[in-house]
This record gives structure tokens, sequence and C-alpha cells, in this order.
């Protein structure tokens, strides 16, 4: 996640972003609901304002219109103070100015339900609890308020995944089965490839990943998998192809991942005898 406000200013860059990392991570989904990498880019070119804050309201509705099942939309906002001897005065949503002359930068970062990050920075020797007490009071308020200007835009998110992002789908089989789904050297993995155009990956505890920008191509993938899992029953006819004819007969793929070696009538007085490999 970058947030990047000045070129030359890496520091702010990479504390910014990390600070709206930790904002909008606690919402998001598992991996096993959401198995993607994402990468949430914030592009600030000028602001008087706080761009971190910017970004975790911006980054949690770009992740809500791509479709990532947020817990909750997440906003923040920064909060300032100017401090006269006993006398104060804490500022909402500070603008540049308010930032460089005043006495604090609070950022508050979270949802409806709480906080999931804070920032402060200040130039005086310490704040009060009561000023703790306003600040933070004072940051729910501005909070609601700006989850209520982005659920006017967005308000929950979308169901489908957008048509230009690539979609990943996960199923479970057997760990004795992992051998045929992916075949000798790879074969049978290698051929679901090459006829669907999806990708397919598979782990050492059977999860099989499923991915493509093409609902159609994942779907041809799946529909594979039974037939890889199915197995050959005793005294069932098969129509086969030959895969390669030996000495004593041939070598017949009756099923994908499946080949027979076929005995020739000739070679066994007995008739011809057929048995299964893999």
């Amino acid at each position: 996640m970058k947030s990047d406000a000045s070129a030359p200013r890496r520091g702010a860059e990479t504390g910014h972003g990390k600070l709206a990392w930790r904002a909008l991570h606690p919402m998001l989904p598992t991996v096993e609901e959401f198995p993607y990498t994402i990468r949430v880019l914030s592009d600030i070119t000028e602001s008087n304002g706080s761009s971190s804050m910017a970004t975790v309201c911006g980054g949690s509705l770009a992740m809500m219109d791509a479709g990532v099942p947020l817990k909750r939309p997440v906003a923040g906002i920064a909060m300032g103070l100017i401090l006269e001897g006993k006398d104060f005065a804490v500022l909402s949503d500070i603008l540049g100015d308010e930032d460089h002359l005043g006495d604090m930068d609070f950022k508050v970062a979270g949802t409806s339900e709480g906080i999931t990050s804070l920032q402060m920075d200040i130039k005086v020797a310490g704040i009060t609890e009561e000023i703790m007490q306003v600040a933070l009071a004072q940051a729910k308020d501005g909070r609601a308020h700006i989850l209520g200007e982005m659920a006017k835009a967005l308000d929950h998110t979308r169901e489908e995944l957008s048509a230009h992002a690539p979609r990943i789908e996960t199923m479970q089989i057997p760990k004795d089965k992992i051998r045929e789904v992916i075949g000798t050297g790879g074969k049978v993995i290698r051929e679901i490839v090459a006829e669907t155009g999806a990708k397919v990956d598979i782990d050492d505890e059977g999860v099989i990943k499923i991915s493509s920008s093409d609902l159609t191509q994942i779907e041809a993938a799946r529909q594979w998998d039974p037939r890889h899992r199915r197995r050959a029953r005793a005294r069932t006819i098969y129509t086969g192809k030959v895969a390669s004819i030996v000495d004593f007969g041939a070598f017949v793929t009756f099923m994908p991942g499946r080949t027979a070696s076929c005995t020739s009538p000739r070679s066994r007085t007995s008739g011809s005898r057929t048995s299964a490999t893999s």
C-alpha cells in the first residue's frame, strides 16, 4: 500500500502507507474467504490535508468497488490542537497550515464499531487526559460523518468482481488423488491448462486453485476434476485410445489419467488380458 504525497519524501510516504495499511488490514477477509493478493495504490498528486487518511477512505472504497469483501468500511480523520496555557481547542480534519502551525497531528482511523489505527505527533511537552478525551470524541463524530458520506457513493462490497479481475476458485480433493490430477510428469495438469486456458495449481494438502479472468475457463477446469478422481471399475467396458503399441500388445488410455495394458490374444493362449495402470 503506497501513499505518494511527494516524491522526495520517502520516509513520509512509507509511514503514511503503513498507517493506512494498519487501518485497513483488520477488515480484510481471510485467505480462505478471498485467496487473492491485494494491492492498493494511492497516488496523492496534491493535498491540503491528511493524505494518509485520504488513502484509508479511498482504499476502503476502492476495495469494496473491486469486490473485496471487507468486514466493514474504514474511514480516517486527522485531528489538530491549538494550546495556549490551560486553554485549548481541538480541530477536526486539519488543513496543511493547521498542521504546520498547530501543536498536534492526531490521526484516527476505524470503522463504525471502533478504532483500527492511531498515530500522534505533538509539538508540546505532552497533552492532558481531557485533551485526549475531547480529541477521541471529536474523531469518532468525524469518522461517523465521513463513513456516512462514503456510504452515499458505495455502502456495501460489490457482489461480483470486476470483469477484468482474475478470479480464483479453490476446491479440495483427497491426498491420495493428487497424483491422478497431476499425472505422470505433470501430463494431466498440463492438459487441463492447455484445453481450458485456466491456470491450475495444487498443493500437498490436495487444495486445487483454479484461476482465470474468464469464468467459463474456470468452470471447464472444474469439470475435469470428477473425471480424474473417478475409479476404474472391474468388469466394466471402456472405450479408449491406443497410447502406444508394444511387443505383448498395447497401452490404452480409457479415462483421463488412466491407462491400461492390453495383452494380444496371440501372445497368450488364454486370450486377451487387460490391467489398469496409472
